[in-house]
């Protein structure tokens, strides 16, 4: 199994929504087996968060290979589909954060306002380094609430032919093509971008 410095190593840097991300793939694989090394799992991600980082490390559920799907929810949900049983699991972050001092707002504060001032700079990473700690000691039922659910099977992901845009000239996905003018043609194009 991968490793929480594996996900920050791909990711970049440890953060909250990182770490809340590798718990949620740990809760899943115990769930429903193993890492995909095809589409053998298949997560739905209903947001763009750090997390769905750690969700692609930790499970093999990748946009390349398709079993990957993206709701822009803005929602700390997730879901994960064993194949080809269809058991599945969706997961809700329902973490609240430990509470703050006045000091710790307000050098956010500073912090969201461009100050990378020593003074601040510590706070701040002492308040992520605590929420990272909170996260990673918390019980599952302290941080997720878990639905255990049977759900149908999205299908499988879908190789399309490529095609050319009439405009830039630029290779398109065939279904993501539209026609402009009579032209096929990118959706950039057709927007007039």
């Amino acid at each position: 199994m991968k490793k929480l410095e594996d996900v920050v190593e791909f990711h970049g840097h440890i953060c909250p929504g990182l770490v809340l991300g590798y718990r949620v793939s740990i809760l899943a694989l115990r769930e429903l087996g193993e890492r995909a090394d095809d589409e053998e799992l298949v997560a739905i991600v209903e947001n763009d968060s750090c997390a769905v980082d750690a969700v692609q490390v930790m499970t093999g559920c990748t946009f390349g290979k398709g079993n990957l799907l993206f709701r822009d929810y803005g929602k700390q949900v997730y879901t994960f589909i064993k194949r080809p049983s269809g058991d599945s699991i969706r997961i809700s972050v329902e973490w609240k954060s430990p509470e703050e001092t006045e000091e710790e707002k307000q050098m956010w504060n500073r912090y969201m306002k461009g100050d990378r001032s020593d003074e601040v700079l510590q706070t701040v990473h002492h308040r992520k380094s605590k929420k990272i700690d909170a996260i990673l000691h918390a019980r599952d039922e302290e941080l997720f609430k878990i639905t255990k659910i049977k759900m149908r099977l999205p299908d499988e992901a879908k190789i399309f032919p490529s095609v050319i845009c009439a405009l830039c000239g630029e290779k398109v996905m065939e279904p993501r093509a539209r026609v402009k003018d009579g032209k096929i043609v990118c959706i950039p194009c057709f927007e007039g971008r």
